[in-house]
């Protein structure tokens, strides 16, 4: 990964530790709106992640500020775009649903604020969310000609259910994050000051577990939903196996029996 972290033009990257970083959309004059730049960062990012993780073994992504998460589209930077760069610009846009969907290493979302069409499908291609008590959600798409094309109309439906997605893509109304907790959109709600402080303990206690067991846990529930339950058990033992020559199997069991906290190296 980029071992500099101004190395992107907007996003801002902090290492807690080893083992954790938080990772802030930083266009706040511009409420994080999601622009041409902030896709190639965020696609870069997480593919370096996917290709190197390091010690990395979890992400707190949020936004900087706290009016905003991501208040979408960039719209100023669209007006006037033909089709064609339209066209051009939303490749970037789903290369980086997929660097987010895909990621190995574990992302929590802290949603501080508005999240509206292209945030709250960023929010949605995290593995769970916590949110401010004043974030404020939407998928308001077709109010403006168009549709949800950064996973809307299927990270949402996966987490809220067919009937709820649908009243809230076609109507594109905002909704709470209580209401959005009360669905099964976000996993937590906090008041602000306590939101990266939950998410960052949540990151913790993630980041203490075995890494190859974490991330093998994630491919396993992700994907095996997309399954039939035999094929899924299938691929839970494909998974399964990958930690059975592992040190850090061994290492757990041994920090069992011992009565101590494990020392997990990874591999």
């Amino acid at each position: 990964m980029s071992s500099n972290p101004s190395a992107f033009e907007t996003l801002s990257i902090e290492p807690v530790d080893e083992y954790v970083a938080i990772i802030r959309l930083n266009r706040p004059h511009a409420s994080n709106a999601l622009n041409t730049q902030m896709g190639r960062d965020l696609v870069r990012y997480f593919e370096e992640v996917a290709l190197d993780s390091r010690s990395l073994r979890c992400i707190v992504l949020t936004g900087a500020g706290d009016k905003a998460f991501c208040a979408g589209g960039d719209l100023k930077e669209r007006r006037g775009m033909t089709d064609e760069a339209w066209t051009r610009q939303h490749v970037i846009f789903e290369r980086m649903v997929r660097a987010l969907i895909d990621c190995p290493v574990p992302i929590i979302g802290a949603v501080n604020g508005a999240a509206y069409g292209g945030g709250c499908e960023i929010a949605g291609c995290c593995d769970f969310l916590y949110a401010a008590e004043s974030a404020r959600f939407a998928l308001t798409e077709v109010t403006l000609g168009i549709m949800p094309g950064g996973g809307g109309t299927q990270t949402l439906p996966r987490a809220v259910g067919e009937r709820r997605a649908k009243e809230l893509i076609l109507t594109g109304k905002p909704f709470t994050s209580a209401e959005a907790r009360d669905w099964g959109f976000v996993n937590e709600v906090f008041p602000l000051s306590e939101l990266l402080p939950a998410a960052l303990a949540t990151a913790s206690k993630i980041a203490r577990n075995a890494p190859i067991s974490v991330r093998q846990a994630k491919l396993s529930i992700h994907r095996g939903l997309q399954l039939s339950l035999r094929d899924g058990l299938a691929l839970e033992i494909e998974a399964y196996s990958r930690m059975v020559p592992t040190e850090d199997r061994r290492e757990g069991v041994l920090a069992f029996n011992e009565k101590r906290t494990p020392n997990f190296k990874g591999r």
